[in-house]
């Protein structure tokens, strides 16, 4: 990402049960933590860290400033209100930009993919990947090409993701991003079709004797 992104947070003293009232008026608890150092207690406005997380995500770093000082963080988890899908809590992990991180990019699947163009059905097994590498060389994303995905049981796998310079994943390329599969319409058709046929038999000879032998007995 060119631009630089950056937030305004404030040292706070209140914790606990005093904290639904900052957020009451508009405001996050944050906290940043850092290597070997105590941890800092913060809160942000809630519209500002909500823009800053939709522009970094969980993989690119955040300026903060605070007290007139510049701290250099990547957000490591967000808690959300279950019901109301709003922003309550805000982790930072601080990092340096000359020592390399470890953080989940998106995958995106680029282009058409032909399976799906053909009425199959692609089930996506892994969206997000692990990675390790500096600050400024962070991606938005990693691609990965979905021309592979043809037939019935075409995968792409780690293995085929398009890795950018200074960026190492740190999963089993074998590991399954996404597979092909039959849609359920047309398992219940090939279901469907099985059963016509198993119906289609001629009764066999023996239940022709005993339909013989019950009328004789009425």
């Amino acid at each position: 990402m060119s631009q630089d992104i950056t937030v305004e947070l404030e040292k706070r003293e209140i914790l606990g049960k005093g904290l639904n009232k900052l957020r009451a008026e508009g405001n996050v608890p944050c906290v940043i933590h850092d290597h070997g150092k105590d941890s800092i207690h913060t809160i942000g406005n809630y519209l500002a860290l909500t823009r800053v997380y939709k522009q970094a995500g969980k993989h690119h770093a955040v300026q903060i400033k605070l007290d007139g000082k510049d701290h250099l963080a990547i957000i490591k988890h967000v808690d959300f209100d279950p019901k109301k899908n709003q922003m309550r809590h805000v982790v930072f992990q601080a990092i340096k930009q000359n020592e390399k991180i470890q953080t989940e990019v998106p995958i995106v699947m680029e282009g058409d993919v032909p399976a799906e163009l053909s009425g199959l059905m692609v089930i996506t097994h892994t969206d997000h990947v692990s990675i390790e590498a500096f600050p400024k060389d962070l991606p938005d994303q990693i691609t990965v090409n979905a021309n592979k995905l043809v037939e019935i049981g075409d995968k792409l796998h780690i293995s085929d993701l398009k890795v950018p310079e200074g960026v190492t994943i740190l999963v089993d390329p074998e590991t399954t991003i996404a597979v092909v599969e039959e849609t359920k319409a047309q398992m219940s058709e090939e279901s469907g079709e099985e059963t016509v046929e198993d119906g289609g038999e001629e009764p066999s000879e023996n239940s022709d004797t005993s339909e013989e032998s019950t009328e004789e007995d009425k």
